[in-house]
Parts: structure tokens; sequence; C-alpha cells
């Protein structure tokens, strides 16, 4: 199967065809959608998902770390490493140690993405590049819910054993 195979495209349904009906490749699907495109995909979310609770397993917890570490800060507007510990045990049922949070952060404070400012028993991160997070937020966002409606699509296409 080739990387543009026109059959796994085309389960990217709507967000996959152009206007003449051809089937765009599949990095079109990280090109910026419009306003209107991302209001259609954020719709069909609800109508995907088999419950209204979502366990999130601890492996798309640390593949996404990156990602969930810029929203929590941001939500914040300031936080330290041990309440985000506990904001990702709270809102994602996920145990992670120290060891895996504080080095994406201070990844993320090496690239000026976060400032860290040590107080006296702590340090607070806080974002100082809101443009990079809103990208990189944007991109990944793109990327799960053109996966998520792939995966749909699949599973819609196939009888219940």
């Amino acid at each position: 199967m080739s990387k543009h195979d026109p059959s796994i495209a085309a389960a990217f349904d709507d967000r996959s065809r152009t206007d003449a009906g051809s089937v765009r490749p599949l990095e079109a699907v990280d090109a910026e959608p419009t306003e209107h495109e991302l209001e259609e995909l954020l719709e069909r979310v609800p109508d995907a998902l088999a419950t209204e609770e979502v366990a999130f397993d601890e492996s798309l917890i640390k593949g996404n770390l990156e990602e969930l570490l810029l929203v929590l800060v941001s939500a914040r507007g300031s936080t330290h490493g041990k309440e985000l510990l506990a904001d990702l045990s709270d809102l994602f049922d996920a145990q992670l140690s120290p060891g895996t949070v504080y080095p994406c952060l201070h990844d993320l404070e090496d690239r000026d993405v976060l400032e860290m400012h040590a107080k006296v028993r702590t340090k607070e991160y806080a974002v100082v590049d809101e443009a990079y997070v809103r990208a990189t937020l944007e991109r990944t966002m793109r990327q799960h819910l053109a996966f998520g409606l792939l995966l749909e699509q699949f599973l819609s296409e196939r009888p219940e054993s």
C-alpha cells in the first residue's frame, strides 16, 4: 500500500475531498483548515465516541505529554511540576513519574516555549511563546481528529462481530 492510497485517504470523508471530488493526499490533512472545516470536524466527535466518558491509555498521555503540559500550564497561567503531576493524575488518571514530566518541562524551557521562575521551595513554569503553543495544539488537534475519523470510518464499514 502506498503512502497516498486513495482508499485510506477516502476514509477522511469530506475532509479528504476537494471541491472537484478528487482525493487529497494525506499530508493535506496537516494543511491549515478553514474555521468551517474545524467546526465540522469537532461536531462529529461526540457521535464518534462510544460513551460520554473516555478513559485515556497512559501511553497516549505519554505520547502527547508536551501538548498536555502546554494546555495545563496555559490554563493555569503559571504552575509548578507537582501541580502538573496532580492535574495529569486527576484529569487523565495518569500516574506519571517526575522523571517523565520534568524532562519535558525542561525541554520546553530550553526551547524558550516556557519560562521557569525559581521560588523558595519550587519552580514555577509559565508560557512565553503563545504562538508556538497555539500552532502546536492546532496541528496536534487536526492530526488526532483526522486519525479518529479514519478509525471511525473503518469501523463503520465493518459489521460488528
